[in-house]
């Protein structure tokens, strides 16, 4: 921090002196001109990327940035509404489900970016040296072997103007579901350890629940089988049905959850057996019964201590530990229900550049450098996240706050959920609502209906690859 402030008082002083500029051409005092980056991200404070952003300006003295943390509830109100008034950031975050809804709004990473260093020779008589460069970007091919697999499938699309394969933004940290257990209470179960594949879930969750004689639940094994009152329903009903082999979208982007696959060799299909799994948990004729709409949300029984498990991201963390100090939990990955063949769920955030920025090659050079392994780093420990880079992760495995999520993350999957994912999450909550009413446990067609329902609501929202 010391050495870059230094260096930049050094660049000033030889620019307002008129001492440094001796000997620069046209085109290179041009290319020093002040440039200011405007930066919109959300959940991380403005300290988590500082030693990133100064290396880089240190590099790059002309080039300053202005970061902005904005709140979740407001950020793609307030980020649309900008863009659409010509007075959006040239850089901002979106969620690794919006890229296909943000696409007409993004400059896509460019082959290479023109690049500007200025750096200081000489002992007695100092001389500025500008030297401007076309940097080659990262490739289609560098993602899927630098990054997580689930990387390249969300952020490499057509571009619908060329019909080209492109990238449209970079990670910076991938999340995966996990599982948070409450250790006391498996203990007083009798459990020994946390599950690893849904039959052991299924049989913890029977030994911790406890329900009254009047029926009322009392103690929950696990925060399932519900829709609004349980976080990230959406996801754990999505994870099921992608390890039973369901394929949630055709590569055209059209949904196919609701079907059975070809060669599949069962009555029912997964999508289906996954849904009712996952309801069979709020259905009060099933040996699982451990939830209902009466329920609180999910995370607060489980810091309240009402549920022993909890289905959540590393992002969690700081909610569980603010809410209940001092519980006596850990996390561990998600159950599995082929342990050999492990399917995880991705949840994560791309840093990409605004089509209306006046400095998308500075903007994208910037964003490239910040998600390299070796200034990355500094962001990850700061924010406790696991990293997108394949060469971090065997680093942070074994880390006791987030070697769960780290581990899932090689693993990890992801799906498309057309131009609108909120709307794709809205038809699986009233997909669960539809089969746990009384009406529907006496139907038997009563999955096929809502899946198929579901599905036409998700597709409604496709948009091309």
């Amino acid at each position: 921090m010391r050495r870059s402030v230094i260096f930049s008082f050094i660049i000033i002083f030889l620019l307002t002196s008129g001492l440094g500029c001796k000997g620069l051409s046209k085109t290179q005092q041009d290319a020093i001109k002040p440039v200011e980056l405007t930066y919109w991200r959300v959940f991380d404070d403005s300290d988590s990327m500082t030693e990133i952003i100064n290396a880089y300006h240190q590099l790059h003295p002309q080039v300053t940035i202005t970061y902005r943390k904005l709140l979740p509830d407001e950020f793609e109100k307030e980020l649309i509404n900008a863009l659409a008034e010509d007075r959006g950031p040239d850089m901002f975050s979106i969620q690794n489900t919006w890229v296909g809804k943000y696409q007409s709004k993004i400059a896509p990473l460019p082959a290479s970016v023109k690049s500007t260093f200025q750096s200081i020779e000489g002992t007695v008589s100092k001389q500025l040296v500008v030297t401007t460069k076309n940097i080659p970007s990262l490739t289609i091919k560098q993602i899927k072997d630098n990054f997580v697999g689930v990387v390249a499938g969300d952020v490499a699309r057509r571009d619908a103007t060329t019909s080209e394969e492109k990238i449209w933004g970079v990670p910076f940290a991938v999340d995966t579901l996990a599982l948070f257990y409450n250790k006391d209470m498996l203990d007083k179960a009798g459990i020994g350890t946390p599950p690893k594949t849904w039959d052991e879930f299924l049989n913890d969750v029977i030994a911790m629940t406890k329900i009254s004689a009047d029926n009322k639940i009392i103690q929950a094994g696990a925060g399932i089988g519900g829709s609004t009152n349980v976080s990230r329903a959406f996801d754990i009903l999505s994870v099921l049905m992608m390890q039973g082999g369901t394929t949630m979208a055709l590569d055209d982007g059209t949904p196919e959850f609701h079907a059975i696959p070809q060669n599949y060799n069962q009555e029912i299909g997964p999508g289906e057996q996954a849904l009712r799994f996952y309801t069979d948990f709020a259905n009060t004729t099933k040996k699982g019964y451990t939830w209902n709409k009466t329920m609180p949300n999910s995370l607060d029984a489980f810091t309240r201590g009402l549920a022993g498990f909890f289905f959540g991201y590393s992002y969690n963390i700081p909610l569980v530990e603010a809410r209940a100090p001092k519980l006596n939990y850990s996390v561990v990955p998600i159950p599995q229900l082929n342990p050999d063949a492990p399917i995880n769920l991705a949840n994560y955030w791309v840093e990409t550049v605004s089509k209306k920025s006046a400095h998308q090659d500075e903007s994208w050079d910037f964003i490239q450098f910040a998600a390299s392994a070796k200034q990355i780093q500094s962001y990850l420990n700061k924010t406790k996240k696991p990293a997108a880079l394949r060469e971090l992760i065997a680093g942070q495995k074994d880390d006791p706050v987030i070697g769960p999520f780290a581990q899932s993350a090689l693993t990890a999957k992801s799906w498309y959920k057309g131009r609108d994912a909120n709307a794709a999450e809205t038809s699986f909550l009233q997909m669960i609502d539809g089969v746990t009413n009384e009406t529907a446990l006496n139907d038997t067609e009563a999955y096929k209906k809502a899946l198929q329902q579901a599905s036409t609501r998700v597709g409604q929202t496709v948009i091309g690859p």
